[in-house]
């Protein structure tokens, strides 16, 4: 049931970026689809509590478990990200938005390192809350996979550590030979998520 939640709510997630940004882009309502955008936290609550009933009514600590603290944990650091970065590129496209930016050398190096610290927000998340899990089950339980999960987690974050640390020994070039973006005639400003 935990893996089948999990499924949902990223289904869920992806189903209300979609709804909500047509309702603000397309059919001109964006109140309404910042509406729709804000019900996103409300999965991953669902999920919090789902498993927490199901660790109390006795199941045992799984992986399930542990993949739905990381998964808690991805969104925290992920979600909010996720949705200016699909909400700028479809203002652009749809609305006349700015030309979402395009990155290279040090400033790519940058926003990589910024990564970075979000993978480190989703590793600090999903540790405690399996923590929170291991307290809960108590030593009655057998806690392994969970301990398990905050090593994956660790994992995770070291190695996006070395990939972010790649961008900054090897910069990305512009493609164009160009060391900085040319600035391109203005287009008319549409409000976009912040």
């Amino acid at each position: 049931m935990i893996v089948a939640l999990i499924i949902a709510c990223e289904v869920g997630f992806w189903v209300l970026l979609a709804l909500g940004l047509a309702l603000r882009y397309l059919a001109k309502m964006p109140r309404t689809g910042a509406a729709v955008l804000l019900m996103e936290p409300l999965l991953e609550l669902i999920l919090l509590i789902v498993t927490a009933i199901d660790l109390k009514n006795g199941a045992p600590a799984d992986w399930k478990h542990g993949l739905a603290a990381v998964y808690i944990g991805f969104t925290v650091a992920y979600g909010h990200y996720t949705i200016k970065w699909v909400d700028g590129h479809v203002a652009y496209r749809f609305a006349g938005g700015p030309r979402p930016v395009k990155r290279y050398g040090l400033d790519y190096a940058k926003h990589e390192g910024k990564l970075w610290l979000r993978t480190v927000l989703m590793a600090v998340v999903a540790c405690g809350l399996l923590q929170a899990a291991i307290v809960y089950v108590g030593d009655g339980g057998d806690t392994t996979s969970l301990h398990e999960w905050q090593g994956t987690s660790l994992k995770i974050v070291s190695i996006h550590a070395v990939i972010a640390l790649t961008y900054l020994i090897w910069q990305k070039k512009d493609p164009r030979g160009r060391t900085e973006v040319p600035e391109e005639a203005p287009r008319p400003q549409q409000k976009t998520l912040r």
